[in-house]
């Protein structure tokens, strides 16, 4: 585990911290994005969310959150939240159905979590630098974990849409 960022990623379009007016800096000088991929059981009930422990390298490394990050100029969230999702954890977006999306709008920045389930298998991969360990956590103890901050804030309301959107 190396806590040095790595010297070989290209810069992408996106890239870039943006100073928000709520006093932090947010990566990504389009927005960002990241995918909450759910296993449901039969009854659709959530059973498990795949996780990204980030690299200590990175912004509050050493968190659990969902694989994510920066737009691409003129891409959607939910593009780039798949595309984020097959980079960082190999993620087919075949693999997947998508549900809704649910954006943390600042001032100057936004993130947008796109909901979706696993359609057929997946099984998370470390694919670059940015993460430690990507795995279905279970939701019962995703809060267990020490959680990305605004990931931590969020996933109460999240885990509700996630039990909501399992009848459907």
């Amino acid at each position: 585990m190396s806590d040095a960022p790595p010297t070989h990623r290209q810069r992408q379009p996106g890239d870039g911290w943006v100073e928000c007016a709520c006093g932090r800096r947010h990566w990504g000088l389009y927005g960002a994005a990241g995918l909450l991929l759910v296993r449901r059981a039969a009854d659709g009930g959530p059973v498990a969310v795949v996780l990204q422990h980030r690299a200590l390298w990175s912004d509050q490394g050493g968190t659990w959150g969902v694989p994510g990050g920066a737009r691409m100029p003129g891409e959607s969230p939910e593009d780039a939240a798949l595309r984020e999702a097959e980079e960082e954890a190999g993620i087919d977006r075949v693999a997947v159905r998508l549900r809704e999306s649910r954006v943390l709008q600042h001032e100057d920045w936004s993130y947008t979590t796109v909901i979706a389930d696993e359609v057929s298998p997946v099984h998370p991969t470390v694919t670059d630098a940015e993460s430690v360990e990507l795995r279905w956590v279970p939701v019962d103890e995703v809060a267990d974990l020490p959680l990305l901050p605004a990931f931590a804030a969020a996933w109460p309301h999240l885990l509700d849409r996630l039990v909501a959107l399992g009848g459907r």
